[in-house]
């Protein structure tokens, strides 16, 4: 499993570890009419607000204190819910920095007069940023996987946030190239 015990920055206090465990979270919520769209499913940004609710709540957990999105990668919809379909959101820290942590986010869906079992209707990644009462970052506990799923979660996790700094350089690089070429944007 990754080793990450404690999290020091020179002169300052380590902050003990947590396990994954600690911090997961199921949120459920009986969907309604007044939760669809114009196709009479239920309306994708419902199932937005609930995922980041859920890994808001995670991430709160995990780092001790208040901690707001930063940013959602890959929300992917795998299948339409419906009105009176009992959903299911599963959160749990995938991974740590100093200040920032991810979420993975399954969203799963049910009749609820039914007992079938449930399907996966949907996936997400978030990234939260730790805040202190003025908003300003603070540091979170690093998380320790607590099982070979969690382990992979957390490099997969490595993984997509080399991505998503990659994509911000390239950007920021691209933005000032054009600006110094006298595009405006």
């Amino acid at each position: 499993m990754t080793d990450q015990a404690t999290v020091a920055q020179p002169g300052t206090p380590e902050i003990p570890g947590k396990p994954t465990s600690a911090s997961r979270t199921t949120l459920s919520h009986i969907m309604t009419q007044a939760d669809t769209n114009l196709l009479g499913t239920v309306h994708g940004g419902v199932i937005m607000k609930l995922v980041d609710d859920a890994a808001g709540a995670v991430a709160g957990r995990h780092s001790g204190g208040p901690a707001v999105t930063a940013s959602m990668d890959e929300m992917a919809f795998l299948e339409p819910v419906r009105v009176g379909d009992l959903v299911h959101v599963k959160a749990q820290i995938n991974w740590t920095g100093r200040t920032s942590m991810e979420v993975g986010v399954r969203v799963l869906a049910e009749r609820w007069n039914e007992s079938t079992p449930a399907t996966q209707v949907g996936s997400a990644y978030l990234v939260f940023a730790a805040v202190d009462a003025d908003g300003r970052p603070r540091r979170v506990p690093p998380v320790l996987p607590e099982t070979e799923r969690d382990e992979r979660r957390y490099q997969e996790a490595q993984i997509r946030r080399t991505h998503r700094l990659a994509r911000r350089r390239a950007i920021m690089e691209l933005r000032e190239k054009r600006a110094a070429e006298g595009f405006e944007d």
